[in-house]
């Protein structure tokens, strides 16, 4: 947001995508659940949607904890046992599976590699160690997808939910109110703790535990170890959030 002006200024530049596929004979690979997506492919040869209903593609969440768990439609309808966290990550999976379709893919081959994956760099990643199990998506955040995995943790059945949050980057003049918006949905749901790290979240007001960097919550992590726990660690790359979840599985100091 902080380069571009806004949502409108994501979209265009975004959209310039779309603009060259247009003028060049390509194809799109588009989650047709968003009705401003389908908007902006419009002239584009070759459209192939995905999402969970009216598409090439579709499937839907049948289960979201620990592991993303869906029923993917025909040519040959399949359960897949994905080990990503999060009912978010259905588009990512039913995109998958429309490239796979597209260019040949064998079913069986394209639902292996699904189930098979087991994400490394700090995105939805599941760990386990004291009793707790935690969740760490810091390879990067934006307001959409720190709202999803808020809302995705309060919808997990466990009686100690915490999460430890970074600051968003990059938002610019929005930057304040987006951060303050995030404090507002944290506020409608029960937590065993709540930590926010740096940035703007430092001007909100929140009544959470707050430190302003992620060296220092890491400390209070290692003074206060949580035990048996579900937690969510999350926030933009730049906040360094990987070492609160270091201290949380006995590796920080």
């Amino acid at each position: 947001l902080e380069g571009v002006g806004g949502i409108e200024g994501v979209r265009k530049g975004k959209g310039e995508l779309y603009d060259s596929l247009r003028s060049g004979n390509g194809t799109a690979f588009v989650m047709g659940d968003y009705g401003y997506l389908r908007e902006m492919c419009r002239g584009i040869p070759a459209i192939i949607y995905y999402g969970t209903s009216d598409a090439d593609v579709t499937g839907r969440v049948l289960a979201g904890q620990p592991f993303l768990t869906l029923e993917l439609d025909g040519p040959e309808e399949a359960t897949l046992h994905t080990r990503l966290v999060g009912d978010y990550n259905l588009p990512n999976v039913l995109a998958a599976v429309a490239v796979g379709r597209h260019f040949g893919i064998q079913e069986d081959w394209i639902r292996s590699a699904i189930e098979s994956y087991t994400p490394s760099n700090n995105r939805s990643q599941l760990a386990e160690a004291g009793g707790n199990r935690v969740v760490l998506d810091a390879y990067n955040a934006n307001p959409s997808s720190m709202r999803a995995a808020i809302e995705n943790l309060a919808r997990q059945e466990h009686p100690r939910k915490m999460a430890f949050l970074g600051a968003m980057m990059e938002l610019g003049a929005d930057s304040p109110q987006e951060h303050g918006e995030i404090v507002d949905l944290l506020k409608r749901y029960e937590w065993e703790a709540v930590v926010l790290v740096g940035g703007d979240f430092a001007g909100t007001h929140h009544g959470f535990l707050y430190f302003p960097d992620s060296e220092q919550a890491a400390r209070w992590v290692a003074e206060h170890p949580p035990k048996d726990a579900l937690i969510l660690v999350k926030g933009s790359r730049s906040m360094r959030m990987e070492r609160v979840a270091e201290a949380l599985l006995g590796g920080g100091k």
